[in-house]
């Protein structure tokens, strides 16, 4: 039986997306299709796969992003979708472990593509929110002065997830040192 559930997830929550979707599997629901906030599962047995999800560099439809998940798929995963630069993939455990990211430079690496994903969109809503503030004072328009509210706000949220990545992308920096 196909289930499909709608839920959001921030960008730097993409390891607690990757989680939730690994507890899904766990329960006995394999992840089938990934869309924008919109994941189809259909059952299988209780554990039977492990996901993984990763912002790959360049689209998933360039040359460089199939071929990518041609490498990824010739490990045994099978490619489920994609929303925007993130790919979702799935392996049954059965074929041993899964990991996209088998080292902190690896890892350290992803998170700083996301990182510079991020940045320029925060940028981007501080300019749109300056711009509405300016208009909205200028002409006395409250609607231009909520835009910009919203602009801020969600400005704000993307340097709190820059800021989170961050950390932990200097602890695995951190970690990296101690073990060269």
């Amino acid at each position: 039986m196909r289930q499909v559930i709608r839920k959001w997830f921030w960008a730097w929550e993409f390891d607690k997306e990757e989680q939730w979707l690994n507890d899904m599997a766990a329960q006995g629901k394999a992840l089938v299709s990934a869309r924008y906030c919109t994941y189809e599962f259909e059952d299988s047995a209780p554990g039977e796969y492990a996901v993984r999800l990763e912002m790959l560099e360049h689209a998933p439809d360039s040359s460089q992003g199939q071929q990518y998940i041609a490498f990824v798929e010739e490990t045994g995963a099978e490619y489920i979708g994609k929303v925007m630069k993130w790919v979702y993939f799935r392996k049954k455990t059965a074929d041993g472990p899964f990991e996209l990211h088998g080292d902190n430079a690896t890892r350290i690496k992803h998170l700083g593509g996301i990182i510079r994903l991020l940045k320029p969109l925060m940028a981007l809503n501080v300019g749109v929110g300056v711009y509405n503030l300016c208009i909205g004072i200028g002409l006395n328009s409250v609607v231009n002065v909520l835009c910009a509210c919203m602009s801020a706000a969600v400005a704000w949220l993307l340097y709190k997830g820059v800021v989170k990545l961050n950390e932990k992308k200097q602890r695995l920096e951190k970690e990296a040192q101690l073990f060269e």
